[in-house]
């Protein structure tokens, strides 16, 4: 596909629980504004009527504040992408109803945007200094709601070769992080906490899953039934040993994913790794997954930090990668196009 159509692109991000406005030119991201939202801490997780209300609250300053430090008038935008799934349904209704409201008001053309795909197509922001995969390659996304390996041949020619059969990767992290209470969200603090432990100082037993598949549910229950054992034995153990659990417990889900890249690997040929998706921002896979150069002989993307979580701009760079390809029909839609919970690639 060529490259070859001058845009300027409003994207929308409304999936979970960030509320976010990206603002592109070309393949170039202007502003990526993302506002959280603190209030589902408080609840240990997510809570899905709170998420969409305040996405209410946001969507209209967060876009604004987009726009303006983007330097663009709404009157200069060629285009609107948003999220259309998969998601919380509640928050993708919010995003959609304002791009479609928006797109409505300034006669301009609708891009819906698959989620899981732009984590992946995230790798194609331009950035000084970051070297783009070359097609075919292998995306390891990981996420709060997906653990995914996809074999890209094209932009939008994605193939989902492994997958998790019941939890996904950050859930693991998270409910593992709640089991030790540690705050909500819990992931950031099992890495902050592994790094000064011994991760082999409390073994796990990883599970036998087929073929590239993920399952994480019954690692989350054997630590669950770990902790309470040793709790009941020593009340104050988790306190005393938290540095080497969660080690433990970073070192065996790293394991897990590196065990199904290299099959990954060796079945399809493909040796260039590119990450993305929210988890991707734990420093001890992202170390792993590099290291993996040294000892497989992978290449490995990285993206910036800002572009691995959920945000506007990777929704963006999908949006204007459909903008090129002005020809397919499918590239832009009516304003009868709704939100969809459950999306694939």
């Amino acid at each position: 596909m060529s490259l070859k159509n001058d845009c300027f692109i409003l994207a929308i991000e409304s999936s979970c629980d960030d509320t976010s406005a990206a603002v592109l030119h070309n393949d170039k991201v202007l502003s990526n504004v993302v506002a959280g939202q603190a209030i589902h801490e408080q609840y240990g997780g997510v809570v899905p009527e709170l998420a969409s209300r305040a996405h209410q609250q946001h969507i209209v300053p967060v876009v604004a504040a987009a726009l303006r430090q983007a330097n663009i008038d709404k009157k200069q935008l060629n285009a609107i992408a948003f999220t259309s799934g998969p998601g919380l349904l509640g928050s993708l209704l919010v995003g959609t109803s304002f791009a479609k409201s928006l797109a409505l008001g300034l006669n301009l053309p609708l891009i819906d945007v698959n989620h899981m795909q732009a984590h992946i197509l995230a790798h194609f922001i331009d950035e000084e200094g970051y070297e783009k995969p070359s097609f075919p390659f292998l995306a390891m996304t990981i996420s709060g709601g997906h653990t995914q390996i996809v074999r890209v041949d094209d932009y939008f020619e994605m193939t989902v070769i492994g997958e998790t059969i019941d939890d996904a990767v950050g859930e693991a992290f998270d409910k593992s992080a709640k089991l030790l209470g540690l705050p909500y969200p819990g992931g950031p603090f099992i890495d902050k906490y592994a790094a000064l432990g011994n991760p082999k100082a409390f073994p796990f037993t990883k599970p036998n899953v087929p073929k590239l598949n993920f399952s994480f549910s019954g690692l989350k229950t054997q630590i669950m039934y770990f902790v309470q054992r040793n709790t009941e034995a020593q009340s104050d153990f988790v306190n005393e040993n938290l540095n080497d659990i969660c080690a433990s417990i970073q070192y065996t889900i790293i394991n897990i994913i590196l065990d199904k890249l290299k099959k990954a690997v060796k079945e399809t040929g493909i040796k260039s790794i590119a990450i993305g998706g929210g988890v991707s921002a734990n420093s001890g896979i992202r170390k792993a997954i590099k290291d993996g150069e040294a000892k497989w002989g992978w290449k490995t993307y990285i993206p910036k930090f800002e572009y691995t979580t959920d945000n506007a701009g990777m929704i963006g760079i999908v949006g204007y990668l459909k903008y090129q390809n002005l020809e397919n029909k499918n590239s832009f839609v009516d304003q009868g196009v709704s939100a969809q919970s459950r999306l694939k690639i």
